[in-house]
């Protein structure tokens, strides 16, 4: 469409809005009213309407059933004395096959299996072949097939909603009475109360109701602050103590956190954590996909954590003894007191008697390998470290003694004449 074309067409619709020119006419003949904006009147690609104006896509289509229903489902339509292919094996019924039927299975089928010893797989009985029965043919539709309530009957609610609100509509002398006050045959077991009692097949012979009584003040109403604890009325939670400053023997409620760090909710973040932890270290477990697993688990390294506590002091007391054993003690330590004497200067040095004990490297020290006098690094020359005792530096070496010097001492000496007629040039 060129631009002198798209001109024309919006200064035909101003004249069709200004009332100077007649208004369009769908396929039925009917006026199509030009303030409908264009968004709404355009007619779709997907839709054929021979290229006339149209507004039928925008109309309600007649609706199709979602799917076609069969008043006398399950009457009988005919009946036959004798075998026909492609019928149930066991009653002769058309509308079913073997695997489907819901009749007795017979000894002896309406048509024998091909299997059968001695028999053909046309020959059957003939006899007391069952009669066909209508089925409900169902084609479901787009809609029909994401219909929620397909299948629902309205009857239901008039029968379960509607008639109990008509057998308990109470007169109006009745209806004075205070409504706080409940029926005791409609309370519906909410106040009822029973012990949880085990039994041999496992569980319990009753419940206990969690609902708050009717008489305890609610969370919200023991502070009517605003700045005092939060409330959550979705959750119906608050975490924060709503007197703080009360005394603590006259408090009923202390916030839910109190009942978040006591009790049984420690154990289970204790169980959550340690099933974390596991899965990290490659344990296949999950304390919500198998928590029975998850808390043996747990139950298991429990044990053998204070197994292995135990194991642990008992090898640190038979090492080092116990302090708190007064009868295996020696006297000298029993007492505090010794022969020894020692004494100190002004800084705090030892003058006379024992010295301090030089600190040990965690590595081990002083280990002579290959027959060497001394260790690896106690000789230095020439930018490298050796043996002392044989003056090699080849790290991992055999000591050859004074052969070694020797050798060692001539190279030097080498080195040095060289050395010095370097500088006599």
């Amino acid at each position: 469409m060129t631009m002198h074309d798209n001109r024309k067409k919006i200064e035909l619709e101003e004249a069709r809005k200004a009332g100077h020119v007649p208004a369009e006419v769908d396929e039925n003949g009917k006026e199509i009213n030009p303030h409908i904006p264009h968004c709404i009147a355009i007619v779709p690609w997907y839709i054929n309407t021979h290229n006339t104006p149209s507004l039928s896509h925008q109309k309600k289509r007649k609706s199709v059933s979602n799917h076609t229903k069969c008043d006398d489902r399950g009457c009988k339509t005919s009946q036959t004395d004798k075998n026909r292919k492609n019928a149930c094996q066991n009653c002769g019924a058309m509308t079913h096959d073997a695997k489907s039927c819901l009749e007795r299975p017979r000894k002896v089928g309406a048509k024998r299996a091909s299997g059968d010893v001695g028999t053909s797989s046309d020959i059957g009985t003939s006899s007391d072949i069952a009669s066909d029965k209508k089925r409900e043919t169902s084609e479901l539709t787009y809609d029909g097939k994401r219909d929620r309530w397909d299948g629902y009957n309205a009857e239901y609610y008039s029968h379960l909603v509607m008639k109990r609100y008509e057998k308990n509509d109470l007169s109006v002398d009745e209806a004075k009475v205070d409504e706080a006050k409940v029926d005791e045959s409609k309370q519906m077991d909410f106040a009822k109360v029973e012990k949880r009692v085990c039994t041999t097949g496992g569980g319990s012979t009753g419940t206990v109701r969690n609902l708050r009584l009717r008489e305890d003040t609610a969370k919200y109403l023991w502070n009517l602050d605003v700045n005092s604890a939060h409330y959550d009325p979705k959750t119906r939670s608050m975490r924060e103590d709503p007197l703080p400053d009360a005394y603590p023997n006259e408090k009923f409620y202390e916030g839910d956190n109190q009942y978040r760090n006591s009790g049984q909710a420690l154990e289970y973040k204790e169980l959550n954590m340690h099933t974390l932890e596991a899965f990290d270290k490659g344990q296949d477990v999950h304390i919500q996909a198998a928590p029975s697993q998850a808390e043996f688990l747990y139950k298991n390294f429990k044990v053998m954590k204070e197994k292995l506590k135990s194991q642990m002091k008992e090898t640190i007391l038979e090492k080092y003894g116990n302090a708190a054993d007064w009868d295996q003690l020696p006297r000298e330590l029993l007492l505090g007191q010794s022969e020894r004497q020692v004494e100190y200067d002004r800084a705090g040095r030892i003058i006379k008697g024992q010295k301090d004990a030089f600190p040990r490297s965690k590595y081990e020290e002083d280990i002579l390998i290959n027959n060497h006098a001394t260790v690896w690094g106690s000789w230095w020359n020439n930018h490298q470290w050796g043996y002392k005792c044989c003056m090699q530096t080849m790290h991992n070496s055999y000591c050859t003694g004074a052969a070694g010097i020797e050798a060692a001492e001539t190279a030097n000496m080498k080195n040095f004449r060289r050395h010095f007629r370097r500088l006599c040039r």
